[in-house]
């Protein structure tokens, strides 16, 4: 039984990979559409919610509903309370999929913005007052690395218990 297995395998490994190229084919033309090369996402001015679905969605899904399953708290009508304790503003800035994300500063300050409307994602969570943010400030905030998402989360999860915000982000608890 062992001998046609390794016959088959090694016939596998000696055949040549059929039409495998190393080289791309120079004569092959582009999709229709696609003639022009692709913009980075800073600079192709996609709108706020188009970068919301490239950059957020994958993770917190197209409704900001998030996903315990993958560890990824929701935002949507909870995303606001973060704006109401110390370090919670600079956080969301920092949070490596928007500090590392494709943007520039002054789409990421869009979008933040747009997370962070009454009638949009941040709902009833956002506080009373709110200073939209700049893209000086995204700049100068998103330039420190988060070193322990968990941890400080978990510190501003605290902080908006003491202050009795209910925790309504679809994760653990002690998350």
């Amino acid at each position: 039984m062992r001998l046609p297995l390794i016959i088959a395998l090694a016939c596998a490994m000696a055949a040549p990979q059929a039409m495998a190229r190393a080289i791309p084919d120079p004569n092959q033309k582009h999709a229709p559409g696609n003639e022009e090369p692709q913009k980075p996402i800073s600079q192709a001015g996609y709108s706020t919610p188009v970068n919301y679905q490239l950059q957020c969605a994958g993770c917190h899904l197209g409704d900001g509903t998030g996903s315990r399953a993958n560890d990824t708290p929701k935002m949507k009508g909870f995303v606001g309370n973060f704006l109401k304790v110390e370090g919670g503003r600079e956080f969301l800035v920092r949070v490596p999929g928007m500090s590392q994300s494709a943007l520039n500063n002054a789409q990421l300050a869009d979008l933040l913005n747009w997370l962070l409307r009454k009638d949009g994602m941040a709902g009833a969570s956002m506080p009373e007052r709110y200073q939209p943010y700049t893209e000086e400030e995204v700049a100068r905030v998103r330039k420190v690395s988060l070193l322990n998402l968990p941890d400080v989360r978990a510190g501003l999860i605290e902080q908006m218990r003491a202050q009795g915000i209910e925790i309504d982000d679809g994760m653990d608890a002690a998350y």
